[in-house]
């Protein structure tokens, strides 16, 4: 996968760095203290790249996205540091001008403070903002978010074993990137090697979903790692965490995340919702043309399905078994499994 590619890409990078602090540190070392300094020169430069791998590494989490954030709320802060440094350093100068002999060094304290704190706090709370802050803060400038129309996609574990997923998204009714958190892929593989088999095959079955949609051109899948340790943060809340934090829309099947989700203010695409929308509705009066299939509870009943699954009661039918028959529409009741329909066989005009 993406992922995967990535992590090889980024080892390469290391590598090259390694081996040009060492050729650097070795070069340096020979030009200032000959040939016999140049072991010193290697061991120097790799302790300098270590230093630095070990700062990405540490960084890993910190993306692209939050390195633009924190630096215009370091420009902000250092903006800040600035303006207040007119007035109150000058302030500080004009009153302690002849009476204190380290004023030069005071005033050189109070610029560093001013600008290292500010500035600290204007990247801290600009991590912390979303693109809408930024818009507020500078009218009519939006950050451009992704390449692809309409917000991305977060899907969870429960849709990316749901088998209908391929084919909702094949449609082309649903626009955006596909983000995966690197949690959700991590469950999957669990679930994959379960020794439950009816797990281990959901977490297959998701697997290869996956493979699918990321050999469909069509289809851009990414897979999301910042913010995936969450300490003591339930998968539903690190879900919704990262949805937040990607302004992205959520895809599931799971109703208690849905509802949770959109408490929230997150906008949720709910398989199922969907499914049951576009169920055909079936009114009193409605003449249908149905197969009967089974008897029913009643000695005189039949039994046939629509298309969709929904069953249906034919009422004096149960010698029209295996024949197909109009019948028409007399009753409805919901239910907690769904609706039941109740008809009778249609009567034809003389």
């Amino acid at each position: 996968m993406r992922s995967k590619l990535a992590i090889r890409s980024v080892n390469t990078a290391r590598l090259i760095y390694l081996l040009i602090c060492e050729t650097a540190g070795a070069a340096i070392a020979n030009h200032v203290g000959g040939l016999d300094m140049i072991w010193v020169g290697i061991v120097a430069g790799l302790l300098v790249a270590a230093l630095f791998i070990l700062i990405e590494t540490l960084m890993k989490q910190f993306t692209l996205r939050g390195f633009s954030n924190a630096t215009v709320g370091l420009l902000i802060g250092v903006f800040c540091a600035w303006l207040l440094s007119r007035g109150v350093v000058n302030l500080i100068e004009i009153t302690l001008s002849g009476k204190l002999e380290q004023l030069d060094a005071l005033v050189l304290s109070i610029h560093v403070i001013l600008y290292a704190s500010l500035g600290f706090l204007g990247a801290v709370l600009a991590l912390r903002s979303g693109s809408d802050d930024f818009s507020l803060l500078i009218p009519y400038v939006r950050f451009h978010k992704e390449s692809t129309p309409g917000p991305p996609i977060l899907i969870d574990t429960h849709v990316i074993t749901d088998s209908r997923l391929f084919g909702i998204l094949n449609t082309g009714f649903l626009e955006g990137n596909l983000i995966i958190p690197r949690f959700v892929l991590e469950e999957l593989h669990i679930m994959a090697n379960s020794p439950s088999a009816a797990r281990c095959a959901r977490g297959q079955r998701g697997l290869e979903v996956l493979e699918s949609l990321q050999k469909n051109d069509k289809f851009r899948i990414t897979i999301h790692d910042s913010d995936a340790d969450r300490g003591n943060d339930t998968h539903d809340a690190r879900l919704m965490h990262v949805c937040r934090l990607l302004s992205a829309r959520m895809l599931t099947t799971d109703d208690n995340l849905t509802k949770a989700a959109r408490l929230q203010g997150i906008v949720v695409l709910n398989i199922n919702y969907l499914n049951q929308a576009l169920k055909p509705k079936i009114v009193v009066g409605e003449r249908i043309r149905l197969p009967l299939v089974r008897p029913g509870k009643d000695e005189h009943q039949a039994v046939g399905y629509m298309p969709d699954g929904s069953m249906i009661v034919v009422n004096n039918a149960v010698n029209k078994i295996n024949t197909t028959q109009d019948v028409t529409v007399i009753s409805t009741l919901e239910t907690d499994a769904g609706t039941m329909v109740f008809s009778e066989l249609f009567e034809h005009e003389n």
